[in-house]
Formats: structure tokens, C-alpha cells, sequence
């Protein structure tokens, strides 16, 4: 994320403000001190960033972008973040071998959910499992290519050719497109809950629990059911001096879920989610973790 922002300010001509590591409150200070125009940001340092003690929408009235990458943004957090900083918010969704999507800050008031539009010269399709074009408002599988599409991994044929059929990048991405041509994520294939039969997208879920008002951060991912198969688990991190329990959670997002197949079958409160070294939640780490751990009682 840093380097993608690194080479145009090169290019440009333009003074790059590098820090060791991300502290909100630090990098609030430094936005305000060098009159910081452009940023991208993981969805985890938005957060932390708007529960600073010292976030303030004046101390960052410079910013001319403010991008979101690495990861979906839940809602509750998009709308605090455009009420706060209205005109400046961007939200790219792409891989690193060819794929890029940008929701441009002058639709995000009518787009919302999405994650935009192709850039110029990139393509974006949703398919079904037989790979044809799936019609708007249909969920399937993300595929995409453009001038920039990697030509393989190195020394990975086999990866290659299940990664690029017929050309296109499978993205591994579950998403719809609507009328306009927008693209709306729904949930990684691979995340994707199969309990009682039916498909559950763990996102669908998580945005409801993060609006509760003591959650700051949520995932939920699925764990082996000796009734349904696999159940949802919701993992959280409450915010500060937060006293709601994990069983009043629980109860309070299963009365709001859509549907009975959406109800959490158990929260687990933790401090901090496993991150990467960009700020990513490691989802999978703690999905593998608790799976195992809910393999061992069945």
C-alpha cells in the first residue's frame, strides 16, 4: 500500500511522509504538521483512526484523498468516515496480479455498498460456476484482466493456470454487479459458511454485529456444526471501557441477523485480531485456530 502511493509521489515531484510504523494518534499529528493531501489506509488503521482520542475532521482538512485498500470496509465504518470527511474518501478493490477496481469519491454517497468501477483499460466480470456472465444483482465469481495482468507465479505453472482461464484472472472474490456497472463484494469463496445446506457470506453478518455500539472490530468465519455442518462464529474486539458480554452479543446480533441460518452460534471476545504486517486481519489464522479447537470437542 505504501509503495503504491511511494512511486507516483516520486514521479511527481511530491514530499512523502514516511513513518516506522502506523500509530493513529501519530499519524493524525503528521497529517495535520505537513498538510498531508493523499493516503491509503487498510481498513483496520481506518478504524483506529476514527477512535483516536485526538481524531478531529479539522486536523485532517487537508486531506484531498483518503483511500481504502487490502480489505472490505464495513458500512458502519464508511458512513462515519464520509460523515466526518465528506468529498475525500476512495475505495480500491484489486489483487496484485492485474485486477483493479476504484470507487470514486464523487459516487460514494449513491454507491455506497460498492467498490466502483474498473479504471481505464481493466475489465471486470461476474461469473457463475459454468463461467458465463451472470445478470445484475447476481452473486457469482469475480474475474478480471487488463494490460497489467501478470504473466504467472514464478516457478508455478499449475497455480498459473487455475489462477488465469481463458485469459482472465480468477479472483477467488464472490461480488455482483448492478445495473450501472458498480461492483458490490460479497465475501471471499474461500469464507464462504455452508451450514444446513445453505450458503452464508460472513460479511453479511459482520455488518450487522459492527453496529453495535460497544464493537469495534468484528470477523466471523465458520466452525465445524454437528448439526449443520459448519456454524457461524463471531470473533470481536470491544471497545474501550465496553462491558456488553459475550452471550448479551450474541442474543443482540441473532435478534437482527436476516435470517435463522445467520445466527451466531457463539462470540468469542478478544483484545486484537492477528494482523500482517500492513495492518491486515488475518482471518484465516483465527478461523484456522478455532476450527481446529471446535474439531478437537466434536
Amino acid at each position: 500500500g505504501a509503495f503504491v502511493t511511494l512511486m507516483p509521489a516520486l514521479f511527481l515531484g511530491c514530499s512523502y511522509i514516511l513513518q516506522p510504523r502506523f500509530n493513529a494518534e501519530a499519524f493524525i499529528e503528521a497529517v495535520e504538521r505537513e498538510r498531508v493531501t493523499h493516503v491509503m489506509m487498510v481498513p483496520s488503521q481506518i478504524i483506529a483512526l476514527l477512535n483516536a482520542p485526538n481524531f478531529s475532521p479539522s486536523r485532517l482538512a487537508s486531506l484531498e484523498m483518503l483511500c481504502s485498500v487490502g480489505a472490505p470496509l464495513h458500512t458502519e465504518h464508511k458512513v462515519r468516515l464520509t460523515s466526518a470527511l465528506p468529498n475525500v474518501f476512495y475505495e480500491l478493490y484489486g489483487l496484485t496480479e492485474g485486477v483493479i477496481v476504484i470507487l470514486d469519491k464523487h459516487d460514494v454517497a449513491r454507491k455506497m455498498g460498492s467498490v466502483g468501477i474498473p479504471t481505464p483499460f481493466f475489465e471486470t466480470r461476474v461469473v457463475g460456476e459454468d463461467g458465463h456472465d451472470l445478470p445484475p444483482h447476481q452473486t457469482g465469481e469475480i474475474v478480471g484482466r487488463s494490460p497489467m495482468l501478470m504473466a504467472g507465479y514464478y516457478g508455478r505453472p499449475d497455480l498459473t493456470a487455475q489462477a488465469i482461464v481463458n485469459g482472465w484472472m480468477q479472483t477467488g472474490d464472490m461480488g455482483y454487479l448492478d445495473e450501472d456497472g458498480y461492483l458490490y463484494l460479497v465475501d471471499r469463496k474461500k469464507d464462504l459458511i455452508i451450514s444446513g445446506g445453505v450458503n452464508v457470506y460472513p460479511r453479511d453478518i459482520e455488518e450487522v454485529v459492527v453496529t453495535h455500539p460497544d464493537v469495534l472490530d468484528v470477523a466471523v468465519f465458520g466452525i465445524p456444526s454437528d448439526k449443520w455442518g459448519e456454524a457461524p462464529l463471531g470473533v470481536v474486539v470491544l471497545r474501550p471501557g465496553a462491558a456488553v458480554t459475550a452471550s448479551a452479543l450474541r442474543r443482540w446480533v441473532n435478534e437482527r441477523v436476516g435470517a435463522r441460518y445467520q445466527q451466531l452460534s457463539d462470540v468469542i471476545i478478544v483484545d486484537e485480531f492477528p494482523r500482517n504486517a500492513a495492518g491486515k486481519t488475518l482471518k484465516r489464522v483465527m478461523r484456522d485456530e478455532f476450527w481446529k479447537d471446535r474439531s478437537a470437542q466434536l
